[in-house]
């Protein structure tokens, strides 16, 4: 077992190397954008392909309007804050999908979707703003990438493990105890540290392109209202809470607002 410990110590020794420019904080990430963007975009096309995607529409519009100003705001934050070119790689692109889905995903280097299903819960553009900066974020904060990482390191665990064991009964007790406390342990709590970052992070994205932060909260009551209070527990969620996001969204809410102020944004749509 201290072979495992040892070896998952290594890998994180190694590869926390990145900062989120955000938090000033290293970050689980040891998959550099030019390994990880290519493969991003492509599945991003394959996807489209696919799909029926919206264009011309106002909605459509609106989809593209909104998470230009807040690509452009990211951008104004980043200059401004000592990381100048941190975007250069990024291809950012806002679609519209037509799904009944109550969804929206951005993958690593900016490629986001909107699916159509979320917009009676979104209502204005403003509420497609607080979806947009979520997503805006897990790019910006390069979450794809860390998420893969941990997922590494979660295999690396497990083999380690099967290496290190050598009776078969205690080997088989090792992967159901490794597989079931990995993931809510670890995995789980990891996605929803992601979740959280974004949304705060987004708050304050969407404040400086002139979006109210005041109405995150209210979008997310309306999610909540729309799931019909159908949730697994927080602690077994990728997700944090309704009540969770709710609560500290309407916290965070004078802060990114404080944060626009910086960039002379006084106002809010």
């Amino acid at each position: 077992m201290k072979k495992i410990v040892l070896i998952t110590a290594l890998f994180i020794g190694v590869s926390a190397c990145k900062v989120n420019p955000f938090t000033g904080q290293k970050t689980l990430n040891f998959y550099p954008n030019s390994q990880i963007f290519p493969t991003a975009f492509a599945q991003y096309d394959q996807f489209l392909g696919k799909n029926k995607v919206l264009t011309g529409t106002a909605e459509a519009r609106m989809i593209t309007r909104t998470g230009q100003r807040i690509s452009a705001a990211a951008e104004r934050w980043l200059t401004a804050n000592g990381y100048p070119g941190y975007l250069s790689d990024y291809k950012w692109e806002y679609n519209l999908v037509d799904n009944e889905a109550v969804n929206a995903w951005c993958m690593p280097g900016g490629k986001i979707v909107f699916y159509t299903g979320i917009l009676p819960i979104t209502q204005t553009e403003t509420g497609v703003a607080v979806v947009m900066g979520h997503e805006v974020a897990h790019a910006l904060a390069d979450h794809g990438a860390q998420r893969m990482s941990a997922g590494a390191l979660q295999q690396v665990g497990a083999v380690a493990g099967n290496v290190a064991i050598k009776n078969s009964q205690k080997r088989e007790m090792f992967n159901q105890a490794y597989g079931i406390g990995s993931q809510v342990g670890l995995m789980l709590p990891f996605s929803r540290g992601h979740e959280t970052e974004a949304d705060r992070i987004g708050l304050q994205i969407m404040a400086i392109a002139g979006y109210d932060p005041y109405q995150a909260s209210e979008l997310w009551k309306r999610m909540k209202a729309n799931s019909g209070g159908e949730a697994p527990p927080e602690f077994m969620s990728t997700h944090p809470s309704n009540d969770t996001r709710i609560n500290n969204l309407a916290v965070w809410a004078p802060e990114a607002a404080a944060e626009a102020a910086k960039f002379g944004v006084t106002a809010f749509k």
